[in-house]
């Protein structure tokens, strides 16, 4: 191999959880109790109970959040969404993409340290319970510690697994069809029993193997913050200024020589990720706030003022603060603003139903013996409604149509299929085009006219020998 195709030799550790023989590095950080782990704790307790009861919750009748992908609807919070609803789901997501943006651009990585499901149930049930079952030394202890106490994990770990798998395909299916699997056997159902089954071990196999892989390797999270952050965007960071040149200190010592850091690592030891907060702002930082409670208290040791790690600013850490328009913060809020307006009025004007022209399989007419062109059409009326509807088609022009069930009932948040017939004289077609009305009332809050366009021929159709 020549010089030139050798590949680069790298020293040191090239990621947190890799050693440097590329070996895996299990990370195992200290909890360090403080003001910024307590609050995590209360708001990753709410999020995991809500995330439970979530399903549970009915409105109107209905889950509050119901993503049934089967039948193609989407229940948000009384909310209905279905296959002809794009522009509002669009819309929908759009909001949240952009609440994220500004978030992160105001409050850097809030969502990864604070909110995210992959950092609250690690954080604060599967790393917790390792802990109780394996001892302080748990990290030393995973292959050396009592069969039994591992077993015991283990089987833990499962049920909790199993209970999020539930959980998480009860927003997919709804609880009462979840309800009804679980009081039958598996041989009953057997694909929804082996949905279960590999999301159970996936579930095992994030939270207890792949754990913070998933958000160093796999988030691309992590690698949007280049774009999403700025100098004056929040972070977690060091201040190199106060702390630099590193070195060991003794309560009321007064060495100006050395900074106030004293080299503790507890920042490292503590950090879920495995990074060093002191080499700068790097990607794997989920801004957790652990090494500012581990650091706090390691100041407070030595009489030091607080705030070495800090939630600060690029700039405010390295001095260099300059006055100029964030423009992010002006153009993030006004997309989301046009955005969520856009939303809200479509949500306040849609109407209760929807009719939709679907595609027919055969041609597109057909001329009957008298020789008058026959047009079949096959319309969708999508109840948005809560009860049950009767939906009455006529003719706003006169035009002669042929619905075999008229009226037809429509259930709630159901659709169904009307088949119309139109007849129509040749003369009644423009370079093979004509267009109709149809009205579709149901006789509550529903009355609208839609238009239809009709194919045909485009010369005269011979009868009888002549031409018509």
């Amino acid at each position: 191999m020549t010089r030139e195709h050798q590949l680069p030799q790298f020293e040191g550790r090239v990621l947190s959880t890799l050693n440097e023989d590329g070996s895996r590095r299990w990370l195992c950080p200290n909890p360090s109790p403080g003001v910024f782990h307590w609050w995590r704790g209360v708001v990753g307790w709410l999020l995991i109970i809500v995330f439970a009861a979530l399903p549970w919750i009915r409105i109107d009748g209905r889950p509050a959040v119901l993503l049934d992908v089967v039948r193609r609807e989407f229940t948000l919070f009384g909310t209905t969404f279905r296959p002809t609803d794009t522009l509002l789901l669009a819309l929908l997501f759009l909001t949240f993409f952009l609440l994220i943006f500004l978030a992160t651009a105001v409050l850097g990585r809030v969502w990864c340290g604070w909110v995210c499901p992959q950092t609250v149930y690690m954080e604060f049930l599967y790393r917790p319970l390792e802990r109780v079952f394996l001892g302080k030394c748990w990290g030393g202890r995973r292959k050396s510690a009592a069969i039994w106490r591992r077993v015991l994990m283990w089987l833990t770990f499962l049920v909790i697994s199993a209970h999020l798998a539930n959980t998480f395909l009860a927003y997919f299916v709804g609880t009462d069809e979840l309800v009804e699997w679980t009081r039958h056997s598996p041989f009953n159902h057997p694909t929804p029993f082996i949905i279960f089954v590999v999301t159970t071990a996936l579930m095992m196999f994030d939270f207890c193997f792949f754990r913070e892989q998933l958000c160093t390797l796999v988030c691309p999270y992590g690698r949007f913050q280049s774009a999403l952050l700025d100098r004056a965007s929040l972070i977690v960071g060091y201040d190199a200024a106060r702390g630099e040149p590193r070195g060991k200190k003794r309560r009321g010592g007064n060495d100006e020589a050395l900074g106030d850091c004293i080299d503790c690592r507890m920042c490292v030891s503590t950090c879920p990720t495995g990074i060093d907060i002191r080499d700068g702002l790097q990607l794997e930082c989920i801004h957790c706030a652990q090494c500012i409670d581990a650091c706090d208290a390691i100041m407070d040791k030595i009489d030091r003022p607080r705030g070495l790690i800090r939630y600060s600013t690029q700039d405010v850490l390295e001095n260099t603060v300059r006055r100029k328009l964030r423009w992010r913060l002006l153009i993030y809020p006004m997309l989301l603003g046009v955005v969520a307006t856009s939303l809200v009025t479509m949500l306040v004007i849609r109407q209760s139903a929807d009719v939709v022209a679907l595609r027919t399989q055969i041609a597109p007419f057909s001329v009957l013996e008298d020789g008058r062109v026959q047009n079949i059409l096959r319309l969708r009326i999508d109840n948005r409604g809560e009860e049950l509807r009767i939906y009455t088609l006529s003719a706003v022009d006169g035009d002669d149509l042929h619905i075999p069930v008229n009226p037809v009932e429509v259930p709630a948040i159901d659709s169904q299929t009307v088949v119309v017939l139109a007849h129509s004289d040749p003369e009644d077609y423009r370079r093979g085009r004509r267009r109709i009305r149809i009205r579709v009332a149901d006789g509550v809050d529903f009355d609208r006219e839609f238009e239809f366009d009709l194919l045909g021929p485009l010369g005269t159709i011979p009868i009888r020998g002549g031409a018509r």
